[in-house]
C-alpha cells in the first residue's frame, strides 16, 4: 500500500504502473501526488480543448465551403467516434504491457500532428482517413488517463478523477467559442482559409500536450511485455472483462447512461428550436448544463470516494434518464434550463462513479485494459443513441423517444443492482478500506 505523509503533507505520487518505488520525471525527482493531477488535467485540458476546436463547429462548415452533401458530413462526423469504439480496448491492453506515458507520448503526437493534415486536405472524402486518425488520439486519451489516476490515487480517486474531467469539460466548452471567433475574425480569407486557420489554432493548442507528455512520471514497464503480447491476449483480457458480473453490468450502465446523452445532445436543440425557443437560449442551457458538470465532478468524485459507489451509479442513472423523460415538459426556458442541469447532474454522479467502480472490481493488473473496454463500449452507446432514440422519434414522435431513452437507463439500472448489489455481486463498496468479498 501507499505510505501516507505526515499530516498535512501531500504523499509522493508513486510510479504511474501502481505506484511502488516513487514516481520520477526524466528519472531525476519525485513528483508530488499533487503536481502529478496537475499536470495530467492540464494535458487532458489542452487535448480535448484541440480536439473539440477540430470539429465544433468548423467541421460541418468547413466541409460544406468543399461542397460535401449532408451524407457525407454525417459519415465523417461519425468517423471519430468509431475509431474509439476500435482502438480504446486494444490500448488499455497496450497500456497495461507497454506502460501508459509511451501511450500518452503516441497519443499527443497524434493530436499535434492530426491538425496538420486538414490544412493540406484536397477534397472532403480526404477528411475521413484524417478525422479517422485524430479519433485514436481520443481513444488513446481516455483509457489510459483514467487508468494513471485509479492506479495511483488508490484513496482519493473518485475527487481526482473529477479534477481531470472537469478539466476536459472546461476545454470542450471554450473550443466551440474560440473556433467561433476564429472564423468570424477570418471570414474575409478565400479558398477555405477562413476554416483551415483554426486547424492552425488547434495544432498551438496541441504542442502543451506533446509538452507534457514528456514530462510525466516514467513507467515502470518495459518494452518486453509487447513481445509477449498477442491476438490472443486480446481475446482472453475481453472475455476476461465480460465474464466478469459486475464489470459488464457497470459497462452497460455505462453505454445506457451515453446511448441517452447522444440522443439528449442530438433533439434536445430540435425540440427547443420547435418550441419557438431562440439559438441564443438553447446554447445558454447547454454551456449552464457543461458548467454544472464541470464544477460538480470533483465533489461528486470525492463523495465516492466516501460512500457506496454502486448506490451512486443507481442514483445518477435514473436522474439523467428521468430528466430526459420530461423534455417534453420544457416549453419554456426556466423548465428547459432546471431539466439541462438535472440531465448534467446525473451524468456527472453516476460516471465518475461507474469509472471508479471498475477500478474496485478490475485486477489491477488489468486496469488499463478494463479502461479501455469501458471506453469502447461507452462509444457504442454514445454513437448509436442518436440513430435509435431518432428512428423511434420518426416513427412515433418525440415524447415516445424520450420515454423510451428512460427506459433504457432503467432497464440499466435494475441489471446493475441485481449483478452488483446481490450477493454474488458484492466487492469493495467504498473508497477507503472495503476489500472484496
Amino acid at each position: 500500500m501507499k505510505q501516507r505523509g505526515k499530516p498535512g503533507e501531500e504523499p509522493e505520487a508513486g510510479p504511474i504502473e501502481g505506484g511502488r518505488n516513487g514516481a520520477t520525471v526524466g528519472g531525476t525527482r519525485p513528483l508530488s501526488a499533487q503536481k502529478l493531477i496537475t499536470l495530467l488535467s492540464t494535458l487532458g485540458f489542452f487535448a480535448i480543448f484541440s480536439s473539440t476546436m477540430s470539429k465544433s463547429p468548423v467541421l460541418p462548415l468547413f466541409l460544406t465551403s468543399m461542397k460535401a452533401g449532408t451524407d457525407i458530413v454525417g459519415l465523417i462526423a461519425a468517423i471519430s467516434p468509431i475509431a474509439g469504439i476500435v482502438f480504446s480496448f486494444p490500448v488499455g491492453l497496450l497500456a497495461d504491457r507497454m506502460g501508459k506515458k509511451r501511450l500518452l507520448v503516441v497519443a499527443a503526437s497524434v493530436f499535434s500532428t492530426a491538425p496538420l493534415l486538414y490544412l493540406l486536405a484536397p477534397s472532403a472524402l480526404w477528411l475521413i482517413p484524417i478525422r479517422f486518425f485524430h479519433g485514436i488520439a481520443t481513444a488513446i486519451l481516455g483509457p489510459v488517463s483514467s487508468a494513471i489516476i485509479l492506479a495511483e490515487y488508490r484513496e482519493t480517486k473518485g475527487e481526482k478523477l473529477g479534477i481531470y474531467s472537469s478539466a476536459t469539460l472546461v476545454g470542450r466548452s471554450l473550443a466551440p467559442m474560440v473556433g467561433g471567433a476564429i472564423m468570424s475574425l477570418f471570414a474575409s480569407l478565400q479558398g477555405g482559409w477562413n476554416f483551415r486557420i483554426v486547424y492552425v489554432g488547434t495544432f498551438l493548442l496541441a504542442l502543451p500536450v506533446l509538452a507534457l507528455s514528456l514530462a510525466m512520471p516514467k513507467d515502470g514497464v518495459g518494452a518486453a511485455g509487447m513481445e509477449k503480447l498477442g491476438l490472443r491476449d486480446f481475446f482472453t483480457s475481453l472475455a476476461t472483462f465480460l465474464g466478469n458480473r459486475r464489470l459488464s453490468a457497470t459497462a452497460l450502465v455505462e453505454a445506457a447512461t451515453y446511448f441517452v446523452y447522444g440522443a439528449f445532445e442530438t433533439y434536445l436543440p430540435l425540440f427547443l428550436q420547435k418550441s419557438g425557443l431562440p439559438t441564443y437560449q438553447i446554447g445558454f442551457i447547454f454551456s449552464l448544463q457543461i458548467l454544472a458538470m464541470a464544477l460538480s465532478k470533483p465533489l461528486f468524485g470525492k463523495l465516492s470516494d466516501n460512500i457506496d459507489r454502486r448506490m451512486q451509479v443507481l442514483i445518477g442513472i435514473i436522474a439523467l434518464g428521468a430528466a430526459f423523460a420530461l423534455i417534453p415538459l420544457a416549453g419554456g426556458i426556466v423548465a428547459a434550463t432546471l431539466i439541462g442541469i438535472v440531465f448534467g447532474l446525473g451524468l456527472s454522479f453516476s460516471t465518475v462513479a461507474t469509472n471508479t467502480y471498475v477500478s474496485d472490481v478490475a485486477d489491477e493488473e488489468r486496469l488499463g485494459a478494463s479502461m479501455g473496454a469501458l471506453s469502447s463500449i461507452m462509444d457504442i452507446g454514445h454513437s448509436t443513441g442518436p440513430l435509435v432514440i431518432g428512428l423511434i422519434i420518426a416513427s412515433y414522435g418525440m415524447p415516445i423517444g424520450f420515454l423510451a431513452g428512460f427506459g433504457v437507463c432503467l432497464a440499466s439500472a435494475v441489471l446493475f443492482a441485481s449483478l452488483a448489489l446481490g450477493r454474488r455481486g458484492r466487492g469493495r463498496e467504498r473508497g477507503r478500506g472495503q476489500g472484496d468479498q
